[in-house]
């Protein structure tokens, strides 16, 4: 197993339902990745390099404090860019 960044893919997850809920605006695929680079600065990284520790990673990711963190970090990359969008 490699070493991989588990806010990676709780982040592009958490990135793909937000902005699914938003009404009457429509993100590219730059917008996206810029959304989630924004995001995963204002996190902190969660390294995994066995099974185990993705499983203790995702139980992490149960937490309500967890969710909310990233929810906000995302939520506030998606203002950021909407209202900055890189051409």
């Amino acid at each position: 197993m490699r070493v991989r960044n588990f806010m990676e893919y709780v982040v592009e997850d958490a990135v793909r339902k937000i902005t699914e809920k938003e009404e009457g605006h429509t993100f590219s695929e730059k917008d996206l990745a810029d959304i989630e680079a924004l995001a995963l600065n204002s996190l902190p990284p969660r390294y995994i390099v066995t099974e185990k520790g993705e499983v203790f990673s995702k139980v992490d990711e149960l937490s309500i404090q967890f969710q909310a963190d990233v929810t906000r970090a995302v939520m506030q990359a998606l203002s950021r860019v909407k209202e900055n969008p890189r051409d």
